[in-house]
This record gives C-alpha cells, structure tokens and sequence, in this order.
C-alpha cells in the first residue's frame, strides 16, 4: 500500500493514468456507438425479413385451407376428370337408395377425393339416414367406428349446416397404432333439388382427415431454431399447429411470457384466427451476437495495447528522471563524487548536464569556503587554548593565593580562590548541562568578586522552594549572565541594591526568577528588548540575555527561554523557565523531531 500510494503521486504515473483515459474513452465511446447502431439496423432489417416470410406464409395457408374447401365442394359442382356434373340432382335418392354420390357409388366418389390432394389421409361420409358411415383410407387400416368423434362434429356443425367445419388438429387414435395428428374439414350435403324450407335437408356429411405434416412445407422457410416457437391458432384460440410439444392447450400457449421473443403474426382469415411465430433473439441475433463479440474482442485487445504502450512510454521517459532523483538522494547523503550519465541532447540530457554542473561547483565551493573557514576556526580555537594554558593558569592562581594568605591578606586570597573557580567552572569544555548546585557556587564566587569590588553596596538572596532539588541539571552559565546584566544595568546608576533568585517547580517545569530592586525599565524598553530576543538574525546589546535566551531554545526547545517584566523606578524581573531534568544526557522532544 505504501509503494502503491508513493508511485500514485508520481506525475508519469499520472501521466500514464491521462493517456491511457484519453484513449480508452473515445475508443470505448465510439466502439458502444457503432455496435448499438449496427445492433439496431441488423435488428430492424432481420425483423422486417420475418414479417415478410410470415406474411406470405400466412396467404400461403388461407389457401391451403380455401383448396380443401373447394375439395370439400365436390359434393356439389362434381368435377372429375373434366367432367361437371349436374348439382340439380336428387342427392337424397341418389345417396339413400343408389348410394351414390354425383351419379358414382360413394366409396368411387370417397376414393377420387382421398387421392385429391397427398395430404388428405381418411376420407369419411356419414348418411343421415340411418348414421351409416362410409370411409376410405390410404394405408388400408382398420378403423374403430367407437372412436371416431363425427358426432362431436356434427354437433359443431349443426347450428350452420351450409358452412364448412375446421376442427383443431388431434391423434388418429381411431386408427389402431396411428401416431399421426390431423385435423379434419366437414362439409355437409343438402339436398337443393327440392324446395327451399327453413330447415335445409341433410342428405350426409363428408369429413376430409388432412395431414399436419401439410404445414411443414410452408414453415420450413422460417428455419426456426431449437427455441423457436410457431402456432397456428382459429378464432377462439384452438391450436392448429405448434412446434411446441410442451404446449398442448390455449391456456399453455397463452401464459408463455415474452420477454425474450420477438412476436411476428399474421392473420389468416378463413380460419378467423392467426400464425403467430415467438423467434427467440439469440437465436435470430445469434450472427449479430457474434459480431458484437469480434468488436468487444477488439476493444480488449486495443485496450491491452493501448495500456501497455502507456506503461512503457511512462517508463521510458521516467528511468531518467528516477535515476536524477537517486543521484541527488547520493548527493543529499553528503556525498558529492556523483556523475549523471548524458545520453542524449533532449530536455532530460540538458537536466543531467546541469545537475553535474551544480555537484562540481557545490564540492567546489565546499572546498574553497566551508573546509577553509572550519580549518581557520579550528586553528584560532587551538591557538587559543594554547595560549591559554589552563593548568598554568590555576597553578599561578594557587601561588599566588597561598602568599596572600601567608601575608594574612584573607580577603584576597579569597578573591584569587574565588576567580580561580569561575576560571575552571568558565574553561571547563565538559558538558553544557550542570546541577543547579554548581550553577549558584559558580554565582556565589562571582557575586563573591562584585561584593568585595563595589565594597558590600550590592546583595544577593537566594529562596529555592522545597520541592526542587538542587541536583537537577539546568543550563551552564545561564545565572550568572543574567544576575551580571542586573548588577550593571539595573543597580550600578543608583548606587546599591539587591538582586534576588528564586527557583521553584510549576507544571513540570522548573522556573528561575531573577529580579532586582534598580531602576527598572519602561514598556517601550521591554518591548524592544523582547523583540531583539526573538530576533535571530541581527545582533545588538545584552548579548548575555539574548546568549541565554537562544541557548536555552535550541537546547531544550521553543517553549523554553527567558521573559522580562520591568517597571521604571521598582526594578526588573527576568523568568527563565526550564525543563525537570535529572539526566545531564537529556535531549529535548522538539530537538529529537528536528533531528
């Protein structure tokens, strides 16, 4: 996660990320667009295809259905062979007494119909007058008389005796062993050589049995898929011809749903009912489907090239700018023997150019001025402590201490015991931190020397409140600067005075507060001087508070440090606040964060 959300601020990667989007974008917009619009055109130009092939498959069957009508009507115009026959004709003798039919025997008659047409497989005529059935078939099968429903169709038939009867497919199961579905056409014979009456007189009914295997030969155009789906339905619903085996009534048909068929219909008016074809659309799209995945396999594979292509150019125009960044990682290390490799002459061989450049003069100018000035600051801080030569210095300082007090000259004997130990405590290179204890001795020799100097007119009090312990380690030389800026500058003009030192313990912190009795300061005074110590880059007087306050700053951190109060005429308070500290190897919070 962190590398992923380091490389994320990387401006190539947002680069990358940029060019990437703006190729995919357009690529994935007009890739949606083109197939949406193709979708549609191949949609409406298949679609409009199937309506036609219905249309005509729809005329197609009204005739077939008009020709078995016309056949049917052989029992009137008696057309054989060329030959018209008169429907004047007694039919009632003729079928009840000479069993006849047009002037030829019912079974002649029965058989020229049946080999009318390929389809028509059972030919029937039931004589009203005594219900005797006459039949013919072209397979010689026995018939089960039983099982043969015409008087459910004569029962149709009956409130319209004139017109022709269509009754829905179903199984020949009157013939033993027949699997084959038709539907059957009746048509009754009345008798119209007579008078007219209200009641027409039936002479007999003939029934037509038609193959459904007729209407492949007009659905076979559609070639209709697995998922496909064709009926052929009359006026109140009934199935002609499905398809479907799985649907066998109305009511199976009607509660299909539609949501993934294309409904096409058409209407077939001698039936009063209609064609519907259901046409699954992967199935009919299925080459459209095809065609939608070549165009999606085509985004992927320009979207894979078009990323990849992204990748590398952000790598290759980031491997020199990684490698600058690592060289000035080297360079930021402390080490200036570095060198960028140019390789070309573009903008990033001009970068590397120049960052050589600057490393060359940067050790240049390292050489020539930060080596030279610490060399030059080594060498007068030797010189100094040669000159210095602190062990002479105390033992000079003891000899002649000793003859003081071999003369009985106490007073100055302490004077040269008390300056020897400012002179140790103030040369001592040991460590900045000191107990508090050593910090008063060090003020008690100095205010010891101040005393005997200005004959006892200057006084020093010292309340340091039980809960401090003077073994707790506080900045070296931060009293005495402060308590020799109050003596010269607040005590000196008028003559004598007391400077006071109080330490206590507030909040975890360890306050000193330093005052005296002077002469004091106004407002305007205190604000120049507190501005001066806040004040980093100019220097002015009271070097010894600024010297302090900055210390105490770096050492401890920026809430620590000294504060002034004056009043003319009252005197000068200055607070130092200092952390507790009780280890003289204590490093700051704020010090170990800016490390």
């Amino acid at each position: 996660m962190f590398i992923w959300g380091r490389r994320s601020k990387s401006i190539f990667v947002k680069f990358s990320a940029s060019f990437i989007l703006v190729g995919l974008i357009p690529l994935f917009a007009l890739s949606f667009f083109s197939v949406q619009t193709f979708s549609g055109y191949v949609e409406r130009y298949t679609t409009s295809n199937l309506q036609q092939m219905v249309l005509y498959m729809g005329y197609n069957l009204n005739s077939a259905f008009n020709q078995y009508n016309e056949v049917s009507k052989l029992m009137y115009t008696g057309r054989y062979e060329g030959f018209i026959e008169s429907y004047t004709q007694n039919q009632t003798y003729n079928v009840n007494e000479l069993e006849q039919i047009n002037s030829i025997p019912i079974e002649s008659f029965l058989k020229t119909v049946l080999y009318s047409d390929p389809y028509i497989t059972s030919v029937y005529f039931q004589r009203a007058l005594d219900d005797k059935i006459y039949y013919q078939d072209k397979e010689n099968r026995g018939i089960t008389y039983d099982a043969l429903p015409y008087k459910d169709w004569l029962t149709v038939m009956a409130p319209n005796p004139s017109q022709v009867g269509i009754f829905p497919t179903h199984p020949e199961n009157y013939y033993a062993g027949s699997k084959r579905s038709v539907f059957t056409v009746g048509r009754s014979l009345i008798d119209i050589s007579g008078r007219v009456t209200k009641e027409p007189k039936i002479v007999g009914t003939l029934f037509l049995d038609v193959d459904t295997a007729m209407f492949n030969q007009f659905f076979r155009e559609l070639n209709l898929g697995v998922k496909d789906e064709l009926f052929l339905l009359d006026g109140e619903g009934n199935i002609y011809f499905t398809n479907e085996d799985s649907v066998k009534s109305t009511e199976g048909y009607r509660t299909k749903e539609d949501k993934e068929m294309i409904v096409l219909k058409e209407a077939i008016p001698f039936l009063k009912g209609n064609v519907i074809a259901r046409i699954h659309r992967d199935n009919l799209f299925e080459q459209l489907l095809s065609a939608r995945l070549t165009v999606f396999i085509a985004i992927i594979l320009c979207s894979i090239v078009l990323i990849v292509m992204g990748t590398w150019f952000s790598r290759r125009l980031a491997a020199p700018i990684r490698n600058l960044i690592k060289q000035m990682a080297v360079v930021e290390s402390g080490n200036l023997d570095t060198q960028m490799v140019v390789e070309s002459n573009d903008e990033m061989g001009r970068l590397s150019h120049g960052f050589n450049r600057m490393v060359e003069r940067l050790q240049v100018y390292i050489d020539e001025a930060y080596v030279a000035q610490i060399k030059q600051k080594q060498t007068e801080l030797n010189a100094l402590k040669s000159q210095i030569r602190p062990h002479y210095l105390y033992n000079t300082l003891e000899v002649i201490r000793m003859n003081a007090v071999d003369k009985d000259m106490d007073e100055v004997a302490d004077m040269i015991l008390a300056l020897s130990n400012q002179l140790k405590y103030v040369i001592d290179y040991g460590e900045d931190r000191v107990s508090i204890r050593g910090e008063l001795e060090h003020l008690r020799d100095y205010f010891y020397i101040i005393s005997v100097r200005f004959e006892n007119k200057y006084e020093l009090r010292c309340d340091i409140s039980p809960e401090v312990d003077v073994e707790w380690y506080i900045l070296k030389l931060s009293l005495q600067p402060i308590v020799e800026n109050a003596i010269q500058h607040g005590l000196r003009q008028q003559g004598k005075g007391t400077v006071g030192l109080t330490l206590e313990k507030q909040d975890n912190k360890l306050l000193v507060t330093i005052y005296d009795d002077g002469i004091g300061m106004s407002k305007e005074k205190v604000q120049q001087l507190t501005e001066a110590l806040e004040d980093h880059t100019t220097p002015g007087k009271n070097v010894g508070l600024k010297n302090v306050h900055e210390r105490m700053r770096s050492l401890y951190g920026e809430e620590y440090g000294l504060s002034i109060s004056s009043r003319e005429h009252i005197g000068t308070s200055i607070l130092l606040s200092f952390p507790i500290v009780d280890n003289p190897n204590f490093i700051s919070t704020t010090t170990r964060m800016e490390d």
